[in-house]
């Protein structure tokens, strides 16, 4: 059984072979150990968006995929700090980012540790990707499992921060996610990173918006596809900006 394609807990940035490359073109492209060297001499090392996937995955996208881009079934998270804007008047740039980067640090780690890749940092916020170019079956449900581990390590060291400039104020993160047919690829002439565009990140975005610090919304169909983590949870109907009908959420946590 390959690394990509067993369900066995792995500890990620351990994969020997970019398990990307593995499940989108069944390629063995070394990224540890000793055959990994001559790789490395050529440029190719792990990538930044998951250490368990290779720069060729990040970079090459038309290479890997033959085409420049694809519909993937796939599950969107966003994370944002709440509270970012106004600590940022009252705080030093050095200690905001000591937070920025602390924020950054646990979301990527959750994030990897379900076999995803964020694909954007943006600030106090990011975008991740589940299920490509790491192939996960069970996407929408990894989704959920990294974005309670988010809350989990976020919240554990936001509050462990001496935030004096906001007294009484909740300092948390906010995250939404979404599922379905998303078109991945490269869409930029001067940048051949791909990521991921449509109507289901844009929902993802928006659910992410609407969320306070501490929640986690998922759409309906990101619970359809998970329901035994979506079990029990509170049902919310929520306006979005550019979808003109209600959408029915699911508040996953809730501080």
């Amino acid at each position: 059984m390959t690394e990509s394609t067993s369900r066995e807990p792995v500890r990620h940035g351990s994969a020997r072979i970019c398990r990307g490359c593995w499940d989108q073109m069944h390629m063995p492209i070394p990224i540890g150990g000793p055959l990994a060297l001559p790789f490395r001499a050529l440029g190719i090392t792990r990538s930044k968006m998951n250490p368990d996937i290779c720069t060729i995955c990040e970079r090459s996208f038309q290479y890997v995929k033959k085409q420049r881009q694809i519909t993937v079934d796939a599950t969107i998270l966003f994370a944002d700090i709440r509270g970012y804007t106004d600590l940022s008047e009252r705080i030093e740039a050095v200690q905001l980012s000591e937070i920025v980067s602390l924020f950054q640090d646990r979301c990527a780690q959750a994030i990897w540790a379900h076999d995803g890749i964020v694909n954007k940092q943006m600030g106090d916020g990011l975008m991740a990707i589940f299920n490509f170019p790491i192939v996960r079956k069970d996407h929408a449900g990894a989704a959920i499992l990294a974005a309670q581990e988010i809350q989990r390590n976020c919240t554990a060291a936001l509050n462990g921060l001496a935030l004096e400039a906001l007294p009484g104020r909740t300092l948390g993160v906010g995250v939404g996610i979404h599922s379905g047919e998303v078109q991945i690829g490269e869409f930029s002439s001067f940048r051949s990173d791909f990521t991921a565009i449509g109507g289901v990140v844009n929902q993802a975005a928006r659910l992410e918006s609407q969320a306070a610090a501490g929640e986690i919304l998922i759409s309906a169909e990101t619970a359809a596809k998970a329901p035994d983590l979506a079990a029990g949870a509170e049902t919310r109907m929520l306006a979005l900006k550019g979808i003109e009908q209600p959408v029915q959420a699911r508040v996953l946590v809730k501080h």
